[in-house]
């Protein structure tokens, strides 16, 4: 299989002792820069999946049919070992399988299933809530069934910490890990006091959601078994920040040559990747 070498990077990672920032991306070009910048792994998000295919919200209206074939378009872009948020796996166990499958196959190197109840349920007013511990159980069960590559890093993730407590996210990660996932990622840990308490408990690698102020030292991260900490989703923002205020000069009568912030012809041609363009026009078309 041609992705498993990028899988094999991957844990690589996870055996390491470093914890590694992720480059958010979001489509072919934004994984491109990612690779060409030095990112080791690139980070695709559900709710990224969402902004880029159809301009929504992070409330779950993607399907897997269409998170698959984006991260598949981010993949065949380039050598990126890339990092998938699959949500809840868009369903009960059985679909957390077909999650899996479908994943694995779009070349992807590593996602996390977590146990939170998506979409958010009819008469339901305060924050998100959970699964039960045993549904959760099932459903990393279905997921470790469902991977065919071995090399395919599977996590687990929980928001307990932030909804039921810190002891719920640890015996849930405890569990989950004695079902075999890789890894585990946690929202809403705070201090290195509770990171520390998380590294204590459990023998897997931590991958950890937006890092507070508290948990910004990398060096330290890495002791506690922190292999991958989000820096967030800010490529894709800014984007849609430039793309928004470009064509509103553009609207307001500001010519073209004096737009600010536009990316230069040599950048263009990196990211579409033209000099191999250009070796395949002469050898399969016989251009001069």
């Amino acid at each position: 299989m041609h992705w498993t070498e990028r899988r094999e990077r991957f844990r690589a990672l996870l055996d390491g002792d470093q914890c590694i920032h992720p480059g958010s991306v979001y489509d072919a070009v934004s994984a491109r820069i990612a690779e060409d910048l030095g990112f080791e792994v690139g980070m695709f998000a559900g709710s990224i999946g969402s902004l880029s295919v159809l301009g929504a919200p992070d409330l779950i209206v993607l399907t897997l049919t269409e998170f698959a074939q984006q991260a598949y378009r981010i993949c065949r872009a380039g050598n990126l070992a890339l990092l998938v948020d699959a949500d809840h796996g868009y369903g009960n166990a059985l679909n957390v399988k077909r999650t899996v499958e479908e994943l694995e196959s779009a070349g992807v190197a590593a996602m996390t299933i977590e146990d939170t109840i998506l979409p958010t349920p009819y008469g339901q007013t305060g924050g998100p809530e959970l699964i039960s511990l045993d549904e959760g159980v099932g459903k990393m069960r279905a997921a470790l069934e469902g991977r065919q590559d071995p090399s395919l890093v599977v996590a687990g993730r929980t928001s307990a910490a932030a909804i039921t407590g810190l002891d719920d996210a640890i015996a849930r990660a405890k569990a989950y890990e004695a079902v075999g996932v890789d890894a585990m990622f946690f929202t809403g840990i705070n201090t290195p006091t509770e990171l520390e308490e998380i590294s204590n408990a459990i023998n897997i690698p931590i991958f950890l959601g937006s890092l507070g102020p508290e948990l910004r030292d990398k060096a330290m991260l890495g002791k506690l078994g922190v292999r991958i900490g989000l820096q967030g989703h800010m490529p894709i923002m800014a984007g849609i920040q430039a793309v928004h205020d470009t064509l509103k000069a553009l609207r307001e009568g500001v010519a073209p040559k004096d737009l600010t912030g536009v990316a230069s012809g040599e950048l263009m041609k990196r990211v579409t990747r033209g000099a191999e363009y250009d070796r395949m026009t002469k050898g399969f078309l016989n251009s001069e």
